[in-house]
């Protein structure tokens, strides 16, 4: 479980098929020390277990189901967001995140404003029912909130409902890879927790009411 923080940036320095997976090796810009094998490391977003590690980078595997989901994140060069699974007692700045991406959008249109940078991003169609307005969204492992959002009960009802915007405060930019985002940049994206348990209760309860 993460919390969409960001601790760090890496970058991927190699890339290798393995047994059918790929293998990625990724370099933080300063390595942890106490690593394990095995542990979670939020990379883009997605939760993947790390298989190997040095002084310098560490490796995980993604499936090619994995790869096919997920933003084209996966090429050497590539700047990925960080974040090791959170501990008990650490502090929760973000939301809940668990490192499951649900669908890959693509930013619209950036543009600085006074102070900030919005971002004007569309999500799978699928998405639009989690999004709501100062609702929470993970875009490549970072939690954000939502300002506007399109559709029904929406705050700018003319947009597609799949279709939000994201306000950037400099540091937010500095710390993490959105600073790279062009208007074309696709983008792993994960739902509030909370919103697809809900649903998923509503949904059951109102099967079980009509057996």
């Amino acid at each position: 479980m993460f919390t969409g923080i960001v601790e760090q940036t890496g970058r991927v320095v190699a890339v290798c098929e393995v047994a059918g997976n790929v293998r990625v090796s990724i370099a933080p810009g300063h390595m942890w020390t106490d690593l394990q094998l095995g542990e979670s490391v939020a990379c883009a977003g997605a939760c993947l277990t790390v298989t190997a590690w040095d002084d310098v980078s560490f490796s995980v595997e993604l499936s090619r189901e994995t790869v096919a989901k997920t933003a084209p994140r996966w090429v050497e060069g590539q700047a990925v967001n960080l974040e090791r699974a959170m501990t008990a007692g650490a502090r929760f700045g973000g939301h809940i995140v668990s490192g499951h991406v649900d669908g890959v959008g693509e930013v619209l249109e950036v543009r600085e404003e006074p102070g900030a940078y919005t971002m004007h991003v569309r999500a799978p169609k699928g998405l639009a029912r989690y999004l709501t307005p100062k609702g929470s969204m993970t875009v490549d492992g970072v939690s954000l909130t939502l300002v506007d959002v399109g559709g029904p009960a929406g705050s700018q009802p003319d947009w597609p409902a799949e279709d939000f915007t994201l306000w950037l405060v400099p540091h937010t930019l500095e710390v993490t890879t959105l600073r790279h985002w062009r208007a074309g940049t696709r983008v792993n994206l994960e739902a509030d927790q909370v919103a697809k348990y809900v649903e998923r209760l509503l949904a059951v309860r109102e099967l079980e009411a009509q057996a």
